[in-house]
């Protein structure tokens, strides 16, 4: 098989038999000239030898035809100028016309090897560079992963391959076979988009439903313009790949036909990666739907019921017996129906925040905050409903500011707090750390607790939807709180890590800019916040 490219060398070369001959016949002239004025014209053996060199030379650079024509013009030179009479071309002893008939067939033999080394070499060279055709094409298919991408890309490739234009066929949603790529005009005259014609596309059709190959060079509608082929695979045809050829040679279309065999077949098995990967990608997102929906309702049911349950039996306590509880028992069962109201709007306000973070509908309200008053209402919201635990807050001296939402930093530093008290034991003591940097200008928040710790393996997974440790699976939760707060600071353009606490336990460290845009927090020391 011969790519386009060597084609078109080799009819170049072709083309340039004319100047083959008149430089044989150059050559030889010169070298007559040249042995005439050494003094070799006496030496005939070694004259014929030397006759030698301008067969093989054409033999090689030119092929068989002038070494045929150098033979025989030599031995024409070499009777004429060289075998008495000289400047006849009669000879005086019959004899050496059986010297010139050996020494012809002695020629054209030796052209006969030299043009078939010549012609093998012509055909490794085409070998190669329809091998490294093909490789070129296999690599670009396997680096890419869209359908459409890899359409224009065969379409493309194998148009320069052959060097005629090319079409891609695929069926739509509805199973009607489109041209869905088509390669640029190889050449000026030729049309756009070739193969999106009535003709062409019903001949495209009829490949993909008969699975044959169709079109000039093949056993079926050979008066066809153009030669297309099955993208088949072993499980199915996946389209059809059609390149427009030009009346040629039986063996010439047979080569054509050959290498689009072996585009076809790669382009084949390119689509069938692609469209596997696509349906696995989609098949994962599935499961992952399947799992997070499923994770969802068992958590919701799950933290809904546990509060509902305490508000619906302690007000029923209230209302039925309420002449039976003394003050201290009304108070505790009124602090079950708030505690359990405030654990259902912390799991109402999860689900809001996820559902806001995923569809890209947070916007925040940022605004100079104080780190010390988020910090005091977050301490306020978590201490009515767990006063078992010693929690501790140590500021910097200065003041510190924040261009951020108030609100959802401190729906972070809530959920943050809220799992330290929930895995640390009761009396355990919990630190809030807040530094600032000047330079970068950055406010790092830590939470330092005693209680179960996280396992090495798992400090980035737990700020995946739904993830539960298996370590802290007795404790409830959904899952969520770690999974918003990361959403959260990271549009803020900050971080959040988990890291194991020197004294035991977890550290949950947070690391914000303190500034959006860059500028400078105008704050005075008098303790005003100019907007």
């Amino acid at each position: 098989m011969m790519s386009e490219r060597i084609k078109k060398e080799m009819q170049a070369s072709h083309g340039k038999r004319v100047p083959a001959y008149v430089w044989v016949t150059l050559g030889v002239t010169l070298l007559t000239l040249l042995l005439h004025a050494i003094g070799m014209s006496v030496d005939l053996v070694n004259v014929a030898l030397v006759y030698l060199f301008p067969v093989l030379v054409s033999a090689v650079y030119w092929g068989m035809g002038p070494a045929v024509y150098a033979a025989s013009f030599s031995v024409i030179m070499f009777d004429f100028f060289f075998v008495p009479p000289y400047l006849s071309f009669t000879v005086e002893d019959l004899r050496y016309l059986i010297s010139f008939v050996v020494y012809l067939a002695v020629a054209i033999l030796t052209a006969s090897l030299a043009g078939r080394l010549r012609q093998q070499l012509e055909m490794v060279k085409a070998r190669e560079a329809t091998t490294n055709s093909l490789y070129a094409l296999s690599r670009q298919m396997t680096a890419i992963t869209d359908l459409n991408t890899l359409q224009v890309n065969i379409a493309t490739q194998v148009s320069l391959t052959l060097g005629k234009p090319a079409a891609v066929y695929l069926p739509d949603g509805q199973g009607d076979l489109l041209v869905t790529s088509s390669s640029s005009p190889v050449s000026e005259g030729e049309k756009d988009n070739w193969g999106d014609g009535e003709s062409e596309i019903a001949i495209a059709k009829w490949v993909y439903h008969h699975g044959q190959i169709a079109g000039k060079g093949s056993s079926t509608l050979r008066e066809s313009p153009g030669l297309y082929v099955p993208l088949r695979t072993e499980e199915q045809i996946h389209g059809v790949l059609a390149v427009s050829m030009e009346a040629g040679e039986v063996h010439e279309q047979q080569e054509q036909l050959l290498l689009l065999e072996a585009c076809g077949g790669l382009a084949a098995g390119a689509i069938a990666r692609v469209k596997l990967a696509e349906e696995a990608r989609l098949a994962q997102i599935t499961a992952e739907s399947e799992r997070i929906r499923t994770a969802l309702l068992d958590s919701v049911s799950h933290e809904l019921r546990t509060p509902l349950t305490a508000i619906i039996g302690s007000a029923t306590g209230l209302l039925e017996n309420d002449t039976l509880f003394t003050p201290e028992d009304r108070r505790e069962l009124t602090g079950n129906i708030r505690d359990g109201a405030l654990r259902m709007n912390r799991l109402v306000t999860n689900l809001l925040g996820m559902v806001r973070l995923e569809s890209g509908m947070l916007q925040l309200n940022r605004k100079w905050c104080d780190v010390g008053d988020i910090i005091s209402v977050v301490l306020t919201q978590v201490r009515e409903f767990s006063p078992h635990h010693n929690i501790q807050v140590e500021l910097p001296d200065d003041p510190a500011f924040i261009y951020g939402d108030e609100v959802l930093l401190e729906q972070v530093l809530v959920n943050i707090v809220s799992n330290a008290i929930k895995y640390s034991p009761d009396e355990s003591q919990i630190i809030i750390t807040v530094t600032s940097n000047k330079s970068p200008s950055q406010l790092t928040i830590q939470v330092d607790d005693q209680g179960v710790g996280i396992p090495e393996a798992e400090r980035i997974r737990i700020f995946d939807k739904f993830y539960r440790s298996e370590s802290t699976r007795h404790v409830t939760g959904t899952g969520l709180g770690l999974a918003i707060c990361k959403g959260i600071v990271e549009v803020h353009g900050g971080t959040i890590v988990a890291e194991p606490n020197p004294g035991g336990g977890t550290r949950m460290r947070i690391e914000l800019p303190m500034e959006a845009h860059g500028s400078r927090f105008p704050y005075s020391e008098q303790g005003e916040v100019e907007e």
